[in-house]
């Protein structure tokens, strides 16, 4: 990011997200190595898991109904698209979430791809966010 320092955090996160997109096939498979799949818990500590731990906490997290069609939704997009499922979960519920896997069923690979891409440069630039609101 050539731009640093930047004299603000809109235009660090403004930097962030042109740094961010659009990322490459490879830069999207080394990213999805590290997130849980939606619906399951983050094995481990660190950053990473305890964000995913916060991110995916909503109000319907133990909706049995939900979880499963997540679960069921989960493994046959790995098998279609041959990578976790992968949304910003931050303030939508599980119900939500498993409508935007069904959607995202639809898709050619090529748009699924894109998109799987801006999300993770939507999560990467909302804990970007959130880490420095913890500094301040």
């Amino acid at each position: 990011m050539d731009a640093a320092p930047y004299d603000s955090v809109d235009s660090l996160l403004a930097g962030a997200r042109h740094a961010a997109t659009p990322l490459s096939p490879a830069e999207v498979a080394e990213a999805l190595a590290e997130h849980p799949r939606i619906g399951e818990k983050p094995a481990g500590e660190g950053a990473a898991q305890n964000f995913s731990r916060g991110e995916q906490a909503s109000t319907d997290a133990d909706d049995a109904v939900v979880n499963a069609g997540l679960a069921e939704g989960n493994a046959e997009y790995e098998h279609r698209f041959g990578r976790i499922f992968l949304v910003r979960a931050k303030g939508r519920t599980r119900a939500e979430i498993l409508g935007e896997l069904r959607r995202r069923m639809l898709l050619d690979d090529a748009t699924e791809l894109q998109i799987v891409g801006a999300e993770l440069a939507d999560i990467a630039l909302l804990r970007l966010e959130t880490s420095l609101e913890q500094l301040s």
